[in-house]
């Protein structure tokens, strides 16, 4: 894949992104990052402590449990709308081509969120977690790209 210059890239996970801009030109890029947030979400070992809720029937002597919500999961989907909407931030001043570096799952929250003006730029969604490759390291795999390793 060819990365032009001044494409900008969103690589994110659950709980790290990265905006990048390539400086460099085509055959030579050079990314640099132009955004970066990362939060702290640990286990839900750490967010449940309590066992979940039971709930009795009105008729006759059953029980069931409540399902307890998957509190870590929320909160890396709730972090990749935050990755779409500083793409879209960083994005409008600009008429650049753009690609999203993502894991599966973070790929399909981020498209729920897209703006339509990033899906008209969109040229391409890399469903891989590089978010802690370093940049060179990106580069390479995405000039690569769909190279299987």
């Amino acid at each position: 894949m060819k990365i032009a210059y001044g494409t900008i890239l969103l690589v994110t996970d659950g709980s790290r992104m990265l905006v990048m801009r390539n400086e460099g030109d085509a055959l030579y890029p050079e990314l640099s990052v132009v955004a970066h947030r990362e939060i702290d979400n640990p286990p839900n070992r750490e967010h449940l402590t309590d066992a979940p809720g039971v709930s009795f029937s009105s008729r006759g002597g059953t029980r069931s449990s409540y399902q307890q919500a998957d509190i870590h999961q929320l909160r890396e989907d709730r972090f990749a709308i935050e990755a779409a909407e500083a793409l879209a931030e960083t994005a409008a001043g600009h008429e650049a081509e753009i690609i999203v570096v993502a894991p599966p799952a973070t790929l399909h929250v981020l498209r729920d969120h897209y703006t339509p003006a990033i899906r008209n730029r969109l040229i391409a969604e890399v469903d891989k977690d590089l978010v802690k490759h370093p940049a060179a390291e990106i580069v390479h795999i995405l000039t690569n790209w769909p190279r299987r390793y």
